[in-house]
């Protein structure tokens, strides 16, 4: 089976690519290096695949249409899944434009194509941003998602709304994977607190804690994640909005304690305002994922942060000493 990867030069589409290839399919993954943080994170993760004979890369954007139809036009593409998009709720309050353009133009101009293509099924990368600034806990699919507190969550809600529309006209298999703060090795250096912390920890510098500490994330392991994805392509499931957490919400306060222990040193803690981009909380229901995927977290935050922190410790200097 042949699976385009959108974004696939990223921290999740490393992951991705890695699975699908241990599995035997073949991967065609496009990414267009965009230096949102340092490129050589990104091609470090292409380069781990370079000898592998079903693994093809190919540098382009998802909203230029002549790349799109290019890739399309090389072999039948089975399945997509569409992880590309500009990440962080507080960069899209600097550039709505951008964010609008690649992260809805970008996803209709790919949904199009696949249609054209006849492809089998698409995989769409939702948030958990989507819920917005609710405290009403845990989240459910069915809950109302019109009040989305960053233009990166609105431009992820319309991606769902515009997948729906797809399905509807086209009956094209589409899931929608609501992703809940993905962490674990090789997580991108900027801008996510696992590998903003262990950086800052290791390198004895004071943490940006936002709010006395209590804000909390239902933090899904890289690996958990991946599985669900893998899931969702095999289902073929007509239309379905499918959160993919832990099913738990951790504090900041108790994220920093678990580093602390995993990295044997004692942070450093600089408290500061709370964005107004920034959720209190989030909290996942995956009695979905259960039912219609077979999905089960077997990860624990403990776990999965030893095995971030190992990863880091062994990463050559330059990545050690990237911006978080």
């Amino acid at each position: 089976m042949k699976i385009l990867v959108t974004g696939g030069a990223g921290f999740i589409g490393y992951h991705l690519t890695k699975a699908l290839l241990d599995r035997g399919d073949e991967v065609l993954s496009i990414d267009n290096l965009d230096p949102f943080y340092d490129v050589r994170v990104k091609e470090m993760n292409i380069k781990a695949f370079e000898n592998k004979p079903s693994f093809v890369f190919k540098k382009g954007d998802i909203v230029d249409k002549a790349f799109i139809n290019k890739i399309f036009e090389k072999g039948s593409i089975d399945k997509v899944v569409h992880l590309a998009a500009l990440a962080s709720p507080p960069v899209s309050m600097k550039y709505p434009l951008n964010y609008a353009y690649v992260n809805y133009f970008g996803t209709v101009n790919l949904l199009e194509v696949s249609v054209q293509n006849k492809v089998n099924n698409f995989v769409f990368a939702s948030s958990s941003s989507v819920y917005g600034g609710r405290t009403e806990i845990p989240f459910r699919e069915l809950e109302d998602i019109t009040k989305p507190i960053s233009q990166y969550a609105a431009t992820k809600a319309a991606g769902e709304l515009i997948c729906y529309t797809y399905h509807h006209i086209y009956k094209m298999p589409i899931t929608c994977l609501r992703f809940f703060t993905v962490y674990g090795p090789n997580q991108r250096p900027y801008g996510m607190a696992h590998q903003k912390f262990i950086k800052l920890v290791y390198a004895n510098k004071p943490l940006p804690v936002y709010g006395d500490g209590s804000m909390a994330r239902d933090y899904t392991y890289v690996d958990d994640t991946v599985s669900g994805i893998l899931l969702s392509l095999d289902k073929n499931l007509p239309f379905e909005v499918i959160n993919l957490g832990n099913s738990a919400a951790v504090t900041l306060t108790q994220l920093i304690s678990v580093i602390e222990k995993a990295l044997s040193k004692k942070a450093i803690i600089n408290n500061l305002p709370i964005p107004k981009t920034e959720v209190p909380i989030t909290y996942a229901d995956i009695t979905k994922a259960k039912s219609l995927l077979g999905y089960n977290p077997k990860t624990s935050l403990e776990e999965g942060v030893e095995k971030q922190v190992e990863f880091f410790l062994n990463a050559p200097d330059w990545y050690k000493n990237l911006p978080a």
